[in-house]
């Protein structure tokens, strides 16, 4: 999204709009990948139910109590909140194209261009810290919240497989290792998803070209290495999804609904702002601000398969 600045300073109406392009244009989110909880001000409840086994044999009685058990649990997701803080010197503009829309006074103003510019780069920033806080982040370090890996990692009840350095003649096999590792209940779900890091991506398209894999010299429909256009990838009647934020030789393999993306995108948390502090401390000196929260959450960990 671009919009021309006439106006130096901008903050108002349209602020969670950028705000929002910023956040959802993650890889992860703008493909639906994972599920989005909007307007999470603080934080949100994820309720977990869980029954035994609930069918008897039948007789005339109802029995007091039932003949069954339904335990409720929660997951709580509980977005962080980040900042950007960003200053520029408009003096450092003076030899540029941006010269002449800065007019010819001593007194610069700041180029609409320029202001435009300086929002999608910053958007264009969070947007890659996004998608990587998803899925490698870190909560102990500064700009990041922990992300699937390890929240996933600290899960005892997640089904863990041991990772190996993935080439393009072991990646079938691995693979195979995390989807036979799915429990029964969950394989077969219309969303049940295999995320795989990017090198494990271009394992997999390398061993259907054949060559380094057992499928022969011509591969996927005898076109060798040529057979992959960037369309989509499968692995056992399971989607793949790749997604760009999670490390080297790593696969989770869960369900869309049972990871869960939270942020206040329409709170009052979120701002962005670029200031001309001209005007107000008569520096030459332009701030970008941008405030937002962004968390990740999954539910069952006994139905989530982490390759790690």
């Amino acid at each position: 999204m671009s919009v021309a600045l006439t106006n130096p300073t901008y903050s108002g109406e349209f602020s969670g709009k950028y705000l929002a392009a910023a956040l959802l244009s993650a890889s992860t989110l703008d493909g639906g990948a994972i599920t989005i909880l909007p307007n999470v001000k603080f934080k949100a409840v994820i309720q977990k139910g869980a029954t035994d086994d609930i069918v008897k044999d039948a007789d005339c009685n109802f029995v007091a109590g039932g003949v069954g058990t339904l335990t409720l649990t929660e997951a709580i997701i509980q977005p962080d909140e980040f900042q950007v803080n960003l200053e520029l010197c408009k003096k450092t503009m003076h030899a540029s194209w941006q010269a002449e829309q800065m007019g010819y006074s001593a007194h610069d103003s700041l180029a609409p261009s320029f202001a435009d510019f300086v929002i999608a780069h910053v958007a264009a920033k969070v947007a890659d810290r996004t998608e990587k806080n998803i899925w490698s982040g870190a909560a102990a370090t500064s700009g990041q919240f922990d992300g699937f890996t390890a929240k996933l990692t600290a899960d005892a009840d997640v089904i863990d497989v041991a990772a190996a350095t993935i080439t393009a003649a072991n990646v079938i096999a691995e693979m195979g290792s995390v989807i036979d590792a799915v429990p029964t209940e969950v394989y077969g779900s219309e969303d049940l998803t295999l995320y795989v890091s990017s090198n494990v991506a271009r394992a997999y398209v390398r061993a259907l070209g054949g060559f380094a894999s057992n499928l022969g010299a011509n591969g996927t429909d005898n076109k060798g290495t040529q057979w992959f256009n960037g369309g989509a990838l499968s692995f056992d009647g399971v989607n793949i999804f790749v997604a760009k934020g999670l490390g080297d030789n790593k696969m989770i393999a869960a369900q869309k609904s049972n990871l869960y993306f939270g942020t206040g995108l329409e709170n009052d948390q979120n701002e962005v702002k670029v200031l001309d502090m001209s005007d107000i401390d008569g520096s030459q000196n332009v701030r970008v601000v941008m405030r937002f929260t962004a968390g990740v959450q999954h539910v069952y960990g006994s139905e989530v398969v982490l390759y790690s």
